[in-house]
This record gives C-alpha cells, structure tokens and sequence, in this order.
C-alpha cells in the first residue's frame, strides 16, 4: 500500500515541479496567437477553454491503454508502480507537452508534419505512414476492447456484430462532424463517469486495505520475467505512449492560448498515471497474487480483471458503472484515433476538410481496413500496437529533442527518454517473434549499437538544422482576426 501511495503523491508533485521546469524550458509565448484562431475553420480548427481541452485531452489519450496495460504491467509486481510514476513524470507528460506546443507554434500540425521538417522530408512520408498504420491499430483495439467489455456485462444479451457496429457508427459520426458538435458537448459527461470509475476503485483499495504488494528486491523479478524491454513496452499508456502524438494536434487546434499547454499536455499525462497506478494496483491486489493474476488474464483477457475488479470492489451497481467508465476510455480515443487518421491523410494530401464529403472519402476506407482488422486476434494486435505505439513517442521524443537543440535549450529532457525507449523498441523489435526472434542477450547488443548509431545521426542533423537557421514556428506576423 505504501509504495502505490508514494507513487500517486510523486506524480502530483511531479506536476507542480518537472513540469514547472519543462514549461520553463520550452519558453510559453502568452502574446502568440494560437492556431485555433489563425486557422480556425469551425471543424477542426476552433477555440474551446481550458477545462473542456483538458477533459477532452484526457480521454483521447487515455483508451483502455492505462487500464489494460498496467494489468497486464501487474503481472512484473510492484516495479511495474516504478515505471508508471518515474516514466509519466520524465517521459510521458515531457513527450505530451513537447508534442502539443511545437503542434501549436506550427499551425496545429500533426506528428508526421512535424518530423518532416525537424528531421527531414524522408521522415514525413515514413512517420506518415507509420502514424496512420499506428492509428489504425489504434482504431481496432478500441473498438474491440469495448465491444467485448459490453458483452461480458450484458451477458451476451446482444450479438457481438450489432455491438461493434453501434460503436462503429458512433465513430463514423464523431470522426465527421466538427469537434464541438459530439466531440465538445459529450466529453464532459464521459468524463465525469471516467473520474467516478477510477476514483471509486482506487478509493476502495485504499478504504479496505486491498493488499497491495510493496517493492522489494525479492519480487522485482516474479517468474523470473525479464523486465525490460517488455514492461516498458507492455505499459505504454500510463507511463509513455506513442499514441498521445497522434492526439495532442486535435487539442493544439483548439487551445486559446499558450499558458494552457502545462494544464492541458502535461497535467493529463499526470491524471493519466494516476489511472494506471490504480488499475495495476486492482490487478496486483484482488486475485490471490500473480498465479491467480495470470490464470484470470488467460481465461478473461485484461477485459475480464476489469469486470471482476470492479464487482469486487464497488458491488454490482457501483462495478457496473465503473465497466461503463471503462468503456467509455476506448470509444473516446478510438473516435480521435480515425479523427487524427483522417487530419494526417488530409494533411499531407492537402485536402481541405471544409465539406463533409471530403471527410468522407477519407474516412470510409479506413473503417473498411479496421472492421476487417477485428478479425484477427486481439493479443496479436496489441503485440504489434505496443511496439509501434512505442516507436512513435521515440520518434515524437526526437523530434522535441531537436526542436529544443534548434532553439539552443535544455535538449536532454527529451533526448534522454528518448534514446531510453530506442533501445527498448529496437531490443523488443529484434528478440520478440513477431521481429527477428533473436536470442535476447544478441538482442540486447544489437540494440545498443543501433542506437548508438542513430542518436549520433541525430547530433549530426541537429547541428547542421541548426547551422541553416531551420524556423522553429509558423509565421504569423501578417495574420489578421476574420472580419
């Protein structure tokens, strides 16, 4: 119990401070007017305050990432409360804020944009297409993962097909209209069932003493599962995920001024930990340990530790709104995950999204692609979503390292994270089955020296960006507000 409280103390203090610092570093601009103003189009583009950012940005971000990761991070014990706090604080929230405010200084552009012009033109059609690839992953596993939480709790009242196709026509719905319209208006009650959900089990752990196992030497390793790379890629939202990249553009779009990024970018990242401290200590707590864990994950899947956490925790009536708040977690970001498809599409095909046809022809096909994605077995689609989740913070990371040694700033704070979770994706990439199936320890080698390798491309690059004076921001001295 103490170490799972410690760690929900250490990323509210983490807020207040580290954030605080990275704020300070990147330098917040409170004149600069934002995007949401000088391209404001009343679809994607448009002013909304902070409190209804904030909440939006929390549930785009937080999917079933931050639930169904840390139970399944829960299975390593108690280290997995480590790299939830320590990986939220340095490199999550960093890779949010960073991601959201070089978003706002150019025109609200999405990630593959951004790599283009900070890591080269090469890099814009890779990372656009990794992004969409990623997004899509995203797209399926949210719509399945809700699909199957509202059979368990309706006991198979409906057939599986009429549920996915409800959510799919919510999506279609959320991913056309303009942002205020379902978007806007809806989050705040999702929200406020999201709140209710986590809060009412966290406080139950705490209320009946749940026992919560504390860090210690001896069960740093439980069955000898080897931590790294796989908790850190098995944990991805909740502590660093690729994903929030994807995310955090449909936020900087509407974002009135810039002194609202620390609140918005990384303060979510916080609520966003808190959420995966409770839920991997629901997971450690309830089930007689790391057998009984593993046998429920075998049998139910994460979604079935949901169900029965909840119950346990909050009777039938209190666990069946916390299952309902659950869900609403992957619907929320399953709808921006194809929101942001169709804004990157758009973007690099620089097609305006002013008339919902031209919405439409580029949405249609990505839901044809993720409908048939459902198909194939959820575990295998999370295997490849976690690696390619990961590999876009580490490219995202980058990205912020270069912004900040363009603009001769602390660069390290995002570097460091960065080249961390380089060596941890390239060693899953090379040991895992679905990779190269090397032996680990090759793994491990191999691994280092890539990564040495290309962070040494990346100082190469970043002196020459800086060298030819490459603009850090948009030009918006001429903008004038519309008549």
């Amino acid at each position: 119990m103490y170490t799972f409280l410690a760690g929900i103390a250490l990323l509210i203090v983490g807020y207040f401070t580290y954030g605080k610092i990275v704020e300070k570093i990147f330098g917040v601009n409170e004149g600069r007017t934002t995007p949401a103003y000088t391209h404001k189009d009343d679809v994607d583009y448009l002013p909304m305050n902070t409190p209804k950012n904030s909440l939006i940005q929390l549930l785009n971000i937080a999917g079933v990432g931050p639930i169904f990761g840390p139970i399944m991070g829960a299975l390593y014990g108690p280290v997995a409360f480590i790299w939830i706090v320590v990986g939220c604080i340095f490199a999550g929230a960093v890779h949010d804020y960073l991601t959201g405010m070089i978003s706002i200084r150019n025109r609200g552009a999405h990630l593959p944009e951004l790599a283009g012009k900070f890591l080269g033109k090469f890099m814009k059609h890779v990372v656009n297409a990794f992004a969409v690839l990623l997004l899509l992953l995203v797209g399926t596993v949210f719509v399945s993962a809700p699909a199957d939480l509202l059979f368990n709790l309706m006991d198979g009242w409906a057939a599986m097909g009429l549920i996915l196709g409800a959510i799919f026509i919510y999506y279609i719905l959320a991913t056309l209209l303009p942002i205020d319209k379902i978007i806007g208006r809806f989050y705040p009650i999702f929200g406020a069932l999201l709140l209710i959900s986590a809060l009412g089990v966290g406080g139950m752990l705490v209320f009946t003493g749940a026992p919560i196992p504390e860090l210690s030497l001896s069960n740093f390793h439980p069955d000898n599962a080897p931590i790294f790379p796989l908790l850190f890629l098995t944990i991805s939202c909740g502590a660093l995920s690729g994903f929030h990249a994807t995310q955090t553009p449909i936020i900087s779009r509407t974002t009135q001024n810039e002194n609202n990024g620390r609140k918005i970018f990384y303060g979510m990242m916080i609520a966003e930990g808190i959420i995966a401290m409770i839920w991997a200590a629901a997971a450690m707590s309830l089930f007689d340990g790391y057998n009984g864990l593993n046998d429920l994950l075998a049998n139910g899947g994460p979604a079935g530790v949901v169900s029965e956490a909840s119950t346990l925790m909050l009777g039938a009536v209190g666990g069946t709104l916390a299952i309902l708040g659950v869900i609403i977690l992957p619907i929320t970001s399953g709808d921006t995950a194809f929101r942001s498809a169709r804004m990157i599409i758009a973007d690099y095909f620089n097609f305006s999204q002013k008339k919902v046809t031209s919405r439409l022809w580029i949405a249609l096909p990505l839901f044809a692609i993720s409908f048939a994605l459902t198909r194939i077995d959820f575990t295998l689609l999370w295997r490849y979503f976690s690696w390619a989740n990961q590999s876009t913070a580490v490219i995202a990371l980058f990205v912020g390292a270069m912004y900040l040694y363009i603009a001769k700033k602390n660069y390290w704070i995002s570097l460091i994270p960065g080249t961390f979770m380089l060596m941890a994706t390239t060693t899953y990439i090379l040991n895992a089955p679905i990779g190269f199936g090397m032996a680990l320890s090759t793994s491990y080698i191999g691994a280092a020296a890539i990564s040495v390798i290309l962070v040494a491309i990346f100082f190469i690059a970043a002196k020459k960006a800086r060298a030819n004076n490459i603009p850090l921001e948009e030009d918006i001295s001429n903008w004038k507000p519309a008549a």
